[in-house]
């Protein structure tokens, strides 16, 4: 049976991305862009054995990123340098060496890319240019179309005895990646599709735009509070004059409450009852924006950010469409989130049922939740 050996090159600093540390060990939906990296080439169940090639700066972080079984090994000035390191550790028939900051590698590629390598000794991963490619050198262009162009990914797959010599025999020469080094001195490679989603993060845009790609989860609430007098109608944090308001053990903002359920729900935990409960002097009167802030720092604990919300006011009196600009205002601000994220709305049951008898005001709600990339 083939014994197959993945190479992480991960020993870059990444400074392209203009973060404060390696990009790889940034957070990137609730966990780091290497890790990420490691868990798509294991779920593909194709690879035998990991090494990950680390700077002298990042290997005690990058260690703790991967279980104890994984190799590391200590990085070079130049990616050459690195991977003709890590070759020294491998043992499988086959070695894959793939770019840490690609985490999107499906099963499908590695699958192609450890059959290119068996066939033909070396294989590299490429996508068709769908840009025509304008080379610039001096101030002098040169149209290069894109027909036969292609843009060159990882993993790039080889028999370990060939790319092992292949790097020997290059000495202390930089190349751009393995194939390179593969067609110089051993061979041409097989080419095997790549795919559109198989990015190399690169920039600091990239983290961004990918982020969307991230687990999002929608929870929902509902909240009912009974109309009196003596009480100040208070709904998303605005006081709406009133002859009536509503009644409860905080300030009763029944719009605050059920979006605060709803936050809550999206991570899987208790409702607003359980954390904030009437049966507590503390909550006594609470604004309940206050309490809606504190459900979406419950969530940042699981690793998650509120992104939008959505709720319908139901009330037949008084009418709150005037008011609807500044609640939205407060709960943006309170879950730090674009006013454009907060989607509010209010309805009447046209006189029926105990909210068309004007003796309650209930809301239902809706919210958004992802896994955060900065934590």
């Amino acid at each position: 049976m083939t014994k197959v050996s993945v190479i992480i090159a991960a020993a870059g600093k990444g400074l392209r991305a203009g973060f404060e540390k390696n990009k790889l060990l940034v957070d990137f939906n609730g966990e780091n862009t290497l890790s990420r990296t490691f868990g798509a080439l294991v779920k593909s169940g194709l690879i035998d054995e990991y090494i990950v090639t680390a700077s002298s700066e990042d290997e005690a972080e990058i260690r703790a990123t991967f279980p104890s079984e994984v190799k590391i090994v200590a990085g070079g000035a130049t990616r050459t340098e690195s991977v003709k390191n890590a070759l020294g550790a491998v043992t499988g028939d086959i070695v894959l060496i793939h770019d840490g900051a690609r985490p999107f590698v499906t099963k499908e590629i590695i699958a192609d890319c450890i059959e290119g390598a068996k066939q033909n000794g070396g294989a590299i991963t490429a996508l068709p240019s769908r840009d025509t490619v304008l080379k610039n050198e001096n101030g002098k262009t040169e149209y290069l179309g894109k027909s036969g162009l292609y843009s060159v990914q990882t993993p790039q797959g080889f028999k370990t005895e060939l790319i092992r010599r292949a790097y020997e025999l290059a000495g202390d020469e930089a190349f751009n990646d393995d194939g390179e080094v593969f067609k110089r001195f051993i061979g041409e490679p097989a080419l095997v599709n790549g795919g559109a989603n198989n990015v190399k993060l690169t920039y600091k845009e990239d983290f961004e735009i990918f982020g969307a790609l991230g687990e999002y989860r929608t929870g929902t609430g509902f909240d009912c509070h009974k109309l009196v007098t003596g009480r100040k109608l208070i709904l998303g944090g605005v006081t709406i004059p009133h002859d009536k308001g509503l009644l409860g053990h905080s300030d009763a903002d029944a719009l605050c409450h059920a979006i605060t359920d709803a936050i809550l729900s999206a991570a899987a935990l208790r409702d607003i009852g359980y954390y904030f409960p009437d049966t507590d002097s503390a909550y006594k009167g609470a604004n309940s924006v206050e309490l809606m802030k504190k459900a979406a720092a419950l969530v940042a604990d699981k690793g998650y950010k509120v992104c939008s919300v959505s709720a319908c006011i139901m009330a037949d009196k008084p009418k709150l469409l005037k008011f609807v600009p500044e609640m939205v205002k407060n709960i943006a601000v309170a879950l730090d989130i674009p006013e454009e994220n907060v989607g509010i709305g209010a309805t009447t049951l046209e006189g029926l049922g105990f909210v068309g008898r004007e003796e309650g005001i209930c809301t239902r709600a809706a919210a958004t939740i992802r896994r955060s990339r900065e934590k």
